[in-house]
């Protein structure tokens, strides 16, 4: 889908950007470039469109060379979304989605659908494409720059640290719905960070460059096993706790298979009393068929019991998930990161299959900080 051979950009001076790069990524790959400061990777994603010309070497998208096409038309067959956003302050939402199919001459009925079509796909209401740009969060902001970078449905996203300017929690949570979306829709993403943890996070492969140089390309999983030398160690961080136990992969292997559920037919009462019989402070609040709906915990009965008897009265329905397969590293961020004293496993209909606690994690973490040092002392 997207190959680079032997490329390189030298600018005046003889300031040597990127040298002699090779790469081959398939179509649907999620790829993150990043590196130090200056290490070339935003040089190496602007190449792509051209809006950095290279020096030497070709740059093929599905067979074609990229320098036979006109710049212009090649920057619209591809999706691409910066930091800034980037969007047009006296534009409704709908207008700026379908920027990019108002060039391609797009009818402007069909425009309208393709903006109503891709809203719901980033959890916004269709009452939103007739505001403004100021009149949304940053975070919703950043959504809509995503949803112009797909309206023309374009194979290939360029995508210059999106998330960066984000408050964590907003970009935690943006991360995570683009991940899904990508995946649904197939597209293949060059994304370039300089967070690793949104690297191991986001990426299919990784690709680490330094002073211009490509130092390892590879799956976030053989990057933490086998980093390619010293300043890969260093720079992904030894303290990375999925190198210590590389067997361990997903939340499956480590989640209590067992938790601890009641549904919201029952009353208060019988969820104090299963707390107490099973010696927690909390509870997973399920239907019949066992589809998690929330939970309720000893604080919450404590403020709801003189209004009402019910469980279904009093239980919260927003909580984080992870479904099955998830990568256990992606849950130690959350838990250790974030605070979050257990996170519910469920499957693709949400089902509840599992649960993982701080606890779950105390074989990892007690490898990740000891081991070396009790093989130091045997």
């Amino acid at each position: 889908m997207l190959k680079f051979e032997h490329v390189s950009k030298v600018y005046k001076g003889g300031e040597k950007a990127v040298n002699d790069l090779s790469l081959h990524f398939k179509k649907g790959e999620f790829i993150c470039f990043i590196g130090p400061s200056g290490c070339g990777k935003t040089t190496t994603m602007k190449m792509i469109n051209r809006l950095i010309e290279p020096s030497s070497g070709s740059i093929y998208i599905n067979g074609e060379n990229i320098l036979d096409k006109d710049p212009v038309q090649l920057r619209r067959e591809i999706g691409y979304v910066i930091q800034q956003i980037g969007l047009f302050p006296h534009m409704t939402i709908q207008e700026n989605i379908g920027l990019v199919l108002k060039l391609l001459k797009w009818p402007e009925e069909k425009r309208k659908a393709r903006a109503r079509e891709l809203i719901s796909l980033v959890g916004l209401t269709p009452d939103y494409l007739d505001r403004f740009p100021h009149e949304l969060s940053g975070g919703q902001q950043q959504r809509i720059g995503i949803l112009r970078a797909l309206a023309a449905d374009q194979p290939l996203i360029l995508m210059d640290e999106p998330f960066s300017a984000l408050d964590p929690i907003t970009r935690d949570s943006l991360q995570e719905e683009f991940k899904k979306l990508q995946q649904k829709l197939g597209k293949t993403i060059v994304f370039v960070s300089h967070d690793m943890d949104e690297a191991l996070k986001l990426a299919d492969r990784i690709v680490i460059l330094r002073d211009g140089e490509l130092v390892q390309c590879d799956t976030p999983e053989e990057i933490l096993r086998n980093p390619a030398n010293e300043f890969v160690e260093e720079f992904i961080g030894k303290d990375r706790l999925v190198q210590a136990r590389p067997n361990i992969q997903t939340v499956e292997q480590i989640m209590n298979p067992n938790p601890i559920s009641i549904t919201k037919d029952h009353s208060l009462l019988e969820a104090i009393q299963l707390m107490k019989e099973r010696r927690v402070d909390a509870l997973l609040v399920v239907d019949e068929q066992h589809v998690l709906e929330g939970f309720i915990d000893v604080e919450m009965i404590d403020q709801k019991r003189k209004k009402t008897s019910l469980v279904a009265d009093a239980y919260e329905t927003e909580m984080f998930t992870v479904t099955e397969g998830t990568l256990i590293r992606d849950a130690i961020r959350r838990i250790l990161k974030r605070g979050m004293k257990y996170i519910p496993v469920v499957d693709q209909d949400r089902r509840l299959i599992g649960i993982i606690t701080r606890a779950s994690l105390v074989d990892i973490v007690y490898d990740s900080i000891w081991s070396e040092d009790e093989h130091s002392l045997q």
